[in-house]
């Protein structure tokens, strides 16, 4: 298998593997480029995320400044919008649904790192050279959620639909559909009702 095949897999990998490096630098050189484009300079915007993103049928609004690891490794479903300084850690593949909204300084983690210290440290190859082994786990938010400000969303869960996560919570474990759920670790409050409509 190669270091790419392993990493999208969650297996330990080289993230020093030239493949990898070569797909790393290219998202980070679009990522710089769409956040140092003009907000109303459209079609550059949409040109730069359509190779960012080649896997999303259909664009999200992404309020710069943006960043992402891999980029390939994401896809968004329709009418998604992020806020500022949204982060995207995709080593594994990160799946956005419809009508996702996504609220500012909210980091999805897809990378793992082992617990033992060995597993973890630098090692060294024949030739010399350093490099470390880590793995990742997937995220996949479904159509209809909300994710306020300053939330982080580790590698492994699943947010349900149309849930909403509370600012500032830290999502380390799955949460069901139509959920209110908030707090370090996050945890659900109660089931988003009909009860909760503003317009009656």
């Amino acid at each position: 298998m190669t270091e790419k095949e392993k990493m999208l897999a969650g297996m330990l990998y080289d993230a020093s593997d030239p493949e990898l490096v070569e797909l790393l630098i290219k998202a980070r050189k679009l990522a710089r480029r769409y956040n140092l484009t003009d907000e109303d300079d459209v079609e550059k915007k949409e040109a730069i995320l359509k190779e960012l993103l080649p896997n999303t049928e259909y664009l999200p609004a992404l309020q710069a400044p943006v960043y992402f690891d891999y980029g390939c490794n994401t896809t968004f479903g329709k009418f998604c919008s992020t806020n500022f300084n949204f982060t995207c850690l995709d080593v594994c593949p990160v799946h956005i649904g419809n009508n996702v909204l996504i609220g500012p300084n909210v980091t999805l983690a897809t990378p793992m790192h082992p617990l033992v210290a060995e597993e973890r440290n630098v090692r060294q190859r024949e030739d010399g050279t350093y490099y470390t082994l880590e793995y990742a786990k997937p995220i996949t938010i479904e159509d209809s959620c909300w994710l306020a400000a300053n939330v982080t969303v580790c590698g492994g869960v699943t947010i349900g639909e149309g849930s909403v996560i509370g600012a500032s919570s830290i999502v380390t474990r799955d949460i069901p559909p139509h959920s209110l759920a908030v707090g370090n670790p996050c945890r659900v409050i109660r089931t988003i009702t009909d009860e909760d409509r503003i317009e009656k």
